[in-house]
């Protein structure tokens, strides 16, 4: 991450956009070490708590599930199924292809992972009260449901 100038110019100081890239930068840092601490990492918790929310999938439903590139998703349910949190069965409708589900293990890690990240949205957003937090993450989501809806 660059480093911000110890003295930002004011022309762009106040702009969101600059705002949004920096917080965006440290809350990117906080939550990589909060989930460095638990032993993960970030997609290790998409695919957990993909798996806890919507059931066993195939590798390819879970990246789309999950936002996870295919590439990407292979690697992680490798490293997942080596600690035992998930594990892969043949799909009984495509021998070809394999079912992951979320283990006994793989939950309390989940549970570990979403531990760290509530502490992690505690220490990110510590200045702003209860209130504030509600809002900014409504603002947030406003925002991005806006500019998701205009991606090709």
């Amino acid at each position: 991450m660059e480093q911000p100038a110890e003295t930002t110019p004011a022309r762009w100081e106040g702009l969101p956009s600059w705002l949004l890239t920096q917080t965006a930068g440290y809350a990117h840092r906080l939550v990589g070490d909060g989930f460095s601490a638990a032993d993960a990492k970030g997609y290790h918790y998409r695919v957990l708590a993909t798996l806890a929310d919507l059931g066993p999938a195939s590798q390819a439903d879970l990246g789309r599930r999950s936002g996870i590139h295919l590439s990407d998703m292979v690697a992680t349910v490798n490293e997942l199924a080596d600690r035992d949190l998930v594990e892969r069965a043949p799909d009984p409708a495509d021998r070809r292809r394999n079912i992951v589900s979320l283990t006994t293990a793989g939950r309390r890690q989940l549970r570990r992972l979403e531990q760290r990240l509530a502490e992690v949205q505690d220490e990110l957003l510590a200045p702003l009260p209860p209130a504030d937090r509600r809002r900014l993450t409504e603002l947030l989501s406003t925002l991005l449901e806006h500019h998701s809806q205009r991606r090709p």
